[in-house]
Order: structure tokens, then sequence, then C-alpha cells
């Protein structure tokens, strides 16, 4: 849920990077934060740990423009992909207003994506969220593999596997090179800001 501070005119709401472990999901908020400097508020924050790159979280604020007159911030979350840390995979996901899910594309990884996807939709539940009508962007990642020799999966039968049923917007990206990224977090954030002018015009009922 977005917080909305009336006297400083500022609207701040969060974006979470889900998905399986070493899916690229640190990778993402890492190029985000070498490529659009210019719009970085604050310092990127990333705890390493044994056999997951992210622990906690990364926090990147994001200056994006107003709604309703108030400028709005966009702090950008990753979760840790691995099971044992279920319990901060929901932590960080309270009060999320918008969700990329981060899917890799290697054939080998294809169980670890469904089990991701299934434990994003449990924590949503959790939180009293749906993940039919939260905002959320799939992004296809590790494109760049296919010319390294490794067998990937095509964007058809991810989107058709992961998809389905979500109809979300996706997108096929190399979050190591940059492809991808950028449009992943527009189309991730255009949909959080049109979820919030519903729910402000809500709460102004």
């Amino acid at each position: 849920m977005a917080v909305i501070n009336l006297m400083k005119r500022q609207i701040e709401c969060k974006i979470v990077f889900y998905g399986p472990g070493r899916s690229g999901k640190t990778t993402n908020l890492e190029y985000i934060h070498k490529a659009f400097k210019k719009q970085v508020a604050g310092k990127m924050i990333s705890i390493d740990t044994e056999g997951d790159r992210t622990l906690f979280f990364d926090f990147l604020p994001l200056g994006i423009g107003k709604v309703k007159g108030c400028d709005v911030r966009v702090q950008l979350y990753t979760v840790p992909g691995q099971v044992k840390y279920s319990s901060t995979r929901e932590l960080v996901l309270k009060g999320v207003d918008g969700v990329v899910f981060v899917a890799d594309s290697l054939k080998v990884r294809r169980e670890k994506n469904f089990i991701s996807l299934k434990d994003l939709h449990a924590n949503l539940k959790k939180q009293g969220l749906n993940i039919l009508k939260i905002p959320l962007v799939l992004q296809y990642n590790k494109r760049d593999l296919q010319k390294k020799g490794l067998p990937i999966m095509s964007v058809d039968r991810m989107n058709k596997e992961l998809n389905r049923q979500l109809k979300a917007p996706f997108f096929s990206a190399s979050a190591l090179t940059g492809e991808g990224v950028g449009a992943t977090l527009t189309q991730t954030m255009k949909l959080t800001l049109q979820h919030l002018h519903k729910e402000f015009q809500w709460s102004k009922k």
C-alpha cells in the first residue's frame, strides 16, 4: 500500500522484484542503478549471502513524476530466491504496490520458476492481495545465454506455462546486458501509477 504524505505532498510506493534464486533480480537493480543515475535518489543496499546474492533487499528510490499533484517516489526491492528465506520474502512483500516476476530462461530452471511463482501467489494472498489484480509484469531473463550455447526455453513456451492465467505484460531480457530491463521497469511503473490513481480517487470518495 502506497504511503501518502500530504504535508510533503509525496507518495511513496514499493515495487518488488520476485523470482527464483539466481534468476537475475539483483542484476536488474544493479543495471537500473547504473543506467538511470539521474533518477536515483539514494544508495543501493545489497546484502550477499552464501548461495544467494540478496539476503534481504536492494533499496533504490526513483522520482517518476506526480499523482494528483504529489511527487511519486518508487522503492525497488528484491527478495532472496532460495526456499529457506521464505519468511524474508513474505516480509519484503508487505506494503507492495507492484511486482516484477523475474523468470530464469534456462531449461534446468523451469521447475524453480513454477515454485517461485506459486510462492509469490501464496505470499500475496497472506497480504490480502490477489496476484490477478496487483500490477504485475513478467520478465523472461537470461536470453543472452543462448548465444553462449546454453539450452534456454523459448519465450512462447515460458509465456504459455507461466502467464496463461495471469495474462500479464511480459518482456524478454538480459539483465546482464540491460536488454529489456528499462522496458520492464517502465511498464511496471506505468501499471503501478495507474493503480495508484484509482486507489487515490477511491480513497477520496
